[in-house]
């Protein structure tokens, strides 16, 4: 908002004062009235961030991994695993930050099932923190999407709140309305690939308001267990013109 005031007959115009600035005083204001506390063991947080040194360290971090799965190597490589040099994910990169194990796992479960709102806010801070350094800057983000019915159900779509964070960390637009979930999907948790697949199968849509198509995007998710429903909102993007598909997520599974 522009503020005028009338000065020996010349019109001022203040500034609006820069978003960053403001995010530190808040942070500042935040930390001093509520200081950082571990979520994993309730000790002081380290670096403004809701998680100790030991903790932090503790956690089973992803190092080197295959560019297009996203699962992890014994040594970093350009290369594409053997898997996906002989069939291609629908997306370009799959980035992640750690391996679906505990103390990640309760993390994520927490989020999910138990609202525990504070875990999206350190998640989605971590995961930004690994992107900024090894991603390219996407035109915009994209949380997966979760069905209407799902939605009431649970009150919230983790994905969509962590790709908020990383949004506002990175400085880059996020778009929730690009693409809806269409259809009621079976919970993925408890199913095979092959069920995934087929399960998750023209769950989405893009929505008939988005005119551009994009360039390049970056989907959000928290966790990536076979990648069939980051790879089928792929397909649906890649079929309204979008070229360069990343995937982010906070935790890849492994392979059972």
């Amino acid at each position: 908002m522009i503020l005028r005031s009338l000065r020996n007959g010349v019109v001022h115009r203040r500034q609006p004062a820069n978003p960053k600035m403001i995010d530190g005083w808040l942070n500042s204001i935040q930390n001093w009235l509520y200081p950082p506390t571990c979520l994993l063991c309730g000790d002081p947080g380290h670096e403004d961030r809701d998680l100790c040194e030991p903790c932090t360290r503790a956690l089973p971090w992803i190092e080197s991994a295959c560019p297009s799965c996203g699962l992890p190597l014994a040594a970093p490589s350009p290369q594409s695993c053997g898997a996906c040099q002989q069939k291609r994910p629908p997306f370009d990169r799959l980035l992640t930050v750690f391996r679906y194990e505990e103390p990640v796992r309760h993390l994520i479960q927490s989020l999910k099932f138990g609202a525990r709102y504070p875990n999206a806010r350190l998640l989605g801070a971590l995961l930004a923190e690994r992107v900024s350094r090894e991603a390219e800057r996407p035109e915009v983000i994209i949380p997966v999407p979760l069905h209407a019915s799902r939605y009431r159900q649970r009150g919230f779509n983790q994905a969509q709140d962590i790709a908020r964070i990383v949004a506002r960390q990175a400085g880059i637009p996020l778009d929730i309305m690009a693409c809806r979930r269409v259809r009621a999907t079976e919970a993925q948790a408890q199913l095979d690939a092959d069920t995934r697949r087929k399960n998750i199968r023209k769950a989405f849509a893009m929505m008939s308001t988005v005119r551009r198509p994009y360039r390049h995007v970056a989907i959000v998710d928290d966790v990536v267990t076979t990648g069939a429903t980051v790879g089928e909102l792929a397909k649906i993007l890649r079929r309204a013109g979008v070229e360069t598909i990343e995937v982010w997520a906070c935790a890849r599974a492994l392979p059972r």
